[in-house]
């Protein structure tokens, strides 16, 4: 004897003829099955809303997982006074720098009274005199080594010997330094060879041409092919690659996409 579904008493279930019980019996499953299935689906699409929703400022997602389609947050309205310091506000400045990192001292006397006129030299010492610091770049002027190799006949075969260059010397007519700022402005300070070119003169007083620019450049990708080559291939074993964006301005408007 089968058992009524829930809601049937077993006197009328009993009056049915058995196909009809048999069809019941069947649809009532079949509605078990699409309820249950139903539930699950209703949680996962709770889910799916609540990851969609996140983003990078009500969670911890990085905004680079924001997508194309999310704008970062505005800026502020601006309160309607001028950029800088306010009137009334108190000046600022760079913080001086400690005295063992001065180079030079220049002192300053004043010369007369400013009330009177009177003359001020002799008249004593200021023991805590204002500071004012300036920062400078002092003359650059490229350092030229010339390396003399020397030949010698010897006394006993007559053979002629050269010398040769020490191991730490360059074979190239440019040292480790300005080869290593060649390479760097052209790799993190992107610059064409001709800018390249320009900087090294007008800032340094380099003459280079842009052929050796392109050969020192070559010779830096060479040398470091190998650790960059490791430093992929661990960076590719790692969980998390680190790699985000930073919103910067574009405009008037924030885009997240810029950086």
């Amino acid at each position: 004897m089968s058992t009524p579904p829930a809601g049937i008493s077993e006197a009328d279930w009993e009056t049915w003829p058995a196909g009809a019980r048999e069809l019941i019996l069947s649809q009532h499953e079949e509605i078990e099955l699409l309820r249950s299935q139903l539930t699950a689906l209703a949680s996962k699409l709770a889910s799916l809303r609540e990851r969609i929703g996140r983003n990078s400022r009500n969670s911890s997602k990085p905004p680079s997982s924001d997508g194309l389609g999310f704008n970062p947050p505005e800026r502020r309205k601006g309160s309607g006074r001028k950029r800088g310091g306010q009137p009334g506000h108190p000046g600022s400045g760079p913080e001086l720098l400690p005295i063992e990192r001065v180079d030079e001292v220049v002192e300053h006397h004043p010369d007369a009274c400013r009330r009177c006129g009177t003359l001020l030299q002799g008249v004593g010492e200021d023991p805590d005199p204002m500071r004012h610091q300036v920062i400078e770049i002092p003359p650059i002027t490229p350092l030229v080594i010339e390396h003399r190799l020397h030949r010698l006949v010897c006394p006993c075969c007559s053979t002629s010997t050269c010398a040769t260059l020490p191991a730490d010397v360059e074979a190239s007519h440019y040292g480790p330094r300005l080869s290593a700022l060649v390479g760097l402005l052209g790799s993190a300070f992107p610059l064409s060879f001709s800018k390249t070119q320009a900087l090294l003169q007008q800032l340094l007083g380099v003459e280079i041409s842009c052929g050796a620019i392109a050969r020192v450049r070559q010779r830096l990708s060479s040398a470091l092919a190998e650790p960059m080559a490791q430093a992929l291939a661990a960076a590719r074993q790692q969980p998390v690659a680190y790699v985000d964006e930073t919103g910067a301005p574009t405009g008037n408007a924030v885009d997240a996409r810029a950086a």
